[in-house]
């Protein structure tokens, strides 16, 4: 069982904090099919420092989220500290989590994010003053390294543990690789060996045997899922249901899987609002569709809905063709 300060999860599997996607909507409902453990989508300390309208907003949790974790970023001492102190003492988040490993252009240029893989001394020194300013357990996603030349995974999760961070999360990529090439799962490994606070395996879990091979290969803690969620919460629940029985659950139908899109859809809504939902939902709505006969010509008709009405309309309409073709079929 996965535990990470005296948070306790249900199982091993965590869904991973995903720019622009991990809002409340896809976390309750992500949460809903399994997760031991679900992260929150990077925030900005300074946004939070100052009180940003939009940056608040994105502190909300559902109470039936928890246990949650909320990342944040930044590249400074005292900002990160007095938004790690805020989200301690004003939010319900069970685990503050600090990302290092954010690879994309703006986040390194604030001194952020992946920025850090470079300086172990640095992580000790950040990590270790926000674990003194906060009760909540405090925890570090990162990458093995900058590059290939760079790879300081063993050193940077020693210094996290050295400064009393609870838990690491390690994505088997360097910066440069992005989301692109393989993962590696042996550097994940030799991490594994080198700490004695839980680590969390993150990159290339596309399926629930992806999940218990890591699992087995490498002797993480827990197996974070990310954008093999994306549309698809069955991924999380089927990964579960493996782990626990070594049993395979089978895939959904369209039905199951317009129905919930659309409690997706309404639970966005109530977070931000028909207008900015909707437009939101477009590219959830385009992962919900993927491997759906014709989806092509439905995600074009997806790209010009504006209203709930308009979205739901396309999706109860492949619903009713994917009806008559298999009718047309038997």
């Amino acid at each position: 069982m996965l535990k990470i300060g005296d948070i306790t999860m249900d199982n091993q599997v965590v869904l991973a904090p995903m720019a622009g996607v991990c809002n409340s909507a896809f976390r309750l409902t992500v949460k809903e099919f399994g997760a031991g453990l679900v992260c929150a989508e990077m925030i900005s300390d300074k946004g939070i420092v100052h009180k940003n309208k939009k940056t608040m907003n994105m502190l909300y949790i559902d109470e039936r989220e928890n246990p949650l974790s909320l990342q944040i970023f930044g590249g400074e001492k005292d900002t990160l500290v007095e938004a790690a102190r805020f989200v301690d003492q004003n939010t319900n988040a069970d685990i503050i989590d600090i990302n290092m490993g954010c690879p994309v252009n703006k986040i390194i240029k604030c001194e952020a994010g992946a920025r850090w893989l470079l300086e172990p001394t640095k992580i000790y020194d950040m990590v270790s003053a926000v674990v003194d300013a906060v009760n909540k357990p405090v925890t570090v996603k990162m990458r093995i390294g900058w590059d290939d030349k760079h790879i300081f995974a063993v050193e940077n999760a020693q210094a996290v543990e050295r400064a009393g961070g609870a838990a690491v999360s390690m994505h088997g990529r360097t910066r440069v690789q992005m989301y692109e090439g393989e993962a590696n799962w042996d550097i994940i490994k030799q991490v594994k060996q080198s700490i004695n606070i839980p680590l969390i395996g993150n990159g290339d879990v596309t399926t629930p045997q992806d999940a218990k091979r890591m699992l087995d290969e490498t002797g993480v803690d827990g197996v974070m899922i990310g954008r093999a969620a994306l549309g698809n919460p069955w991924m999380i629940y089927q990964t579960v249901k493996y782990l626990e029985t070594g049993h395979l659950m089978g895939e959904p139908t369209v039905r199951e899987k317009m129905d919930v899109c659309k409690l997706h859809l309404d639970r966005l809504i109530g977070l931000k609002g028909e207008n900015i939902a909707v437009r939101e939902m477009r590219k959830h709505a385009a992962w919900y569709l993927k491997g759906i006969k014709g989806n092509a010509k439905t995600r074009n008709a997806i790209n010009e809905c504006h209203t709930r009405a308009d979205l739901v309309s396309v999706l109860d309409e492949i619903v009713d063709i994917v009806a008559v073709e298999e009718k047309q079929a038997g």
